[in-house]
């Protein structure tokens, strides 16, 4: 029997409706297996700003520290969206929560269920097979440099910069995986115009000779933007800066069908944070229309990487596969041929997901 405390972050939007189908998955699976998980809850973004005018309380920082994992939601909220004068923004909290956590390496798998084949707007026979394993560094580049206005106010500038310990950490991270995998890495920078790449290809460059047995691959984050789509399959696992890995993995959740379909980890050496990649997404809050399956998707990363119960994890996994292969659908992966009794909301597909596990 295991023993650990989840921190329950739902944050904003849909990301509420979500990690509430995500935890009762949780709840199934310590029954099943006679763990014992307890659980708290915690504000963040939006909702943390209207009840204590901060995206990150002081008392989530210190429910997230003392906790085992964490899974979360997501943040963000339309009225800050066209307001660029705002000083107190939902990502703020996102962005301290990462650098108060040390979440250095953001993983994000991107495989493809193959009755989801059709969902992509990429033709099947390109995207059948594909399964990639993306490590976006979290902490450094432009998200995290000096940023700021001059000329009054009519020039603005956002500082790029990493150091050699960074690219150090989240490259040895990519290794390690590309050894249990494919043994094939792709490292992504624009070293022929950036600074910060120059750096990040010299220090996998260098990490490259403690792994002899990993073929690596050198690309330009422009050529990766088409290849993604072009090819999806000669990747497996992709390292690359914080601002490319952002853009990079939105594209990428096309392979999956729906961003509703990836889970992400953001780890370091402390606890970890799962969540599905997707927005707070509030043209379609409280209408039950929500696709869970990401979330669901995270508590399976959640006990496996942070818990290490493998067996675990591929039940839920293999949950998700079944629900797929008997027709269940929500509707953003539904497509023409998917019959309307059959396309579900957020709270009912998870129901059938309790079913299965």
């Amino acid at each position: 029997m295991v023993k650990k405390h989840i921190l329950i972050v739902p944050g904003d939007g849909i990301g509420q409706e979500v990690t509430a189908v995500g935890k009762k998955v949780l709840e199934k699976i310590a029954a099943k297996f006679g763990h014992e998980f307890t659980y708290d809850e915690a504000l963040i973004g939006h909702e943390a700003i209207e009840a204590t005018g901060d995206p990150l309380p002081a008392e989530t920082l210190v429910k997230m520290k003392a906790s085992d994992a964490v899974l979360f939601g997501a943040v963000g909220h339309p009225k800050y969206d066209n307001d660029p004068s705002a000083k107190v923004r939902p990502e703020q909290g996102l962005l301290r929560m990462r650098k108060e956590l040390g979440l250095y390496a953001n993983l994000r798998p991107i495989k493809l269920f193959d009755e989801l084949l059709s969902a992509s707007s990429i033709k099947p026979e390109i995207l059948k097979g594909a399964d990639i394993l993306f490590f976006r560094e979290l902490t450094g580049d432009i998200y995290f440099g000096e940023k700021g206005r001059k000329n009054n106010g009519d020039t603005a500038y956002d500082v790029a910069e990493y150091s050699r310990y960074e690219v150090e950490r989240i490259g040895r991270k990519a290794f390690d995986a590309a050894m249990t995998r494919k043994k094939h890495l792709v490292s992504v920078d624009k070293a022929n115009v950036l600074e910060t790449s120059r750096l990040w290809r010299e220090v996998i460059q260098k990490l490259a000779l403690e792994y002899p047995e990993v073929t690596v691959e050198y690309q330009f984050v422009d050529t990766t933007a088409m290849l993604l789509i072009k090819d999806p399959k000669r990747f497996d696992v992709v390292v690359t800066a914080n601002l490319f890995g952002d853009i990079l993995t939105d594209e990428a959740s096309q392979i999956a069908g729906s961003m509703g379909m990836l889970a992400s980890a953001s780890i370091g050496d402390g606890t970890g944070v799962y969540e599905p990649i997707h927005g707070s997404a509030h043209d379609i809050t409280g209408k039950g229309l929500a696709n869970p399956l990401a979330s669901i998707l995270s508590a399976a990363l959640l006990l496996d990487i942070s818990f290490g119960l493998k067996k675990e994890s591929e039940t839920i996994i293999n949950a998700v596969d079944a629900l797929l292969k008997k027709g269940f659908r929500t509707r953003d992966i539904a497509d023409a041929n998917t019959s309307a009794n059959m396309i579900l909301g957020t709270e009912a597909i998870g129901e059938e997901i309790l079913k299965l596990i």
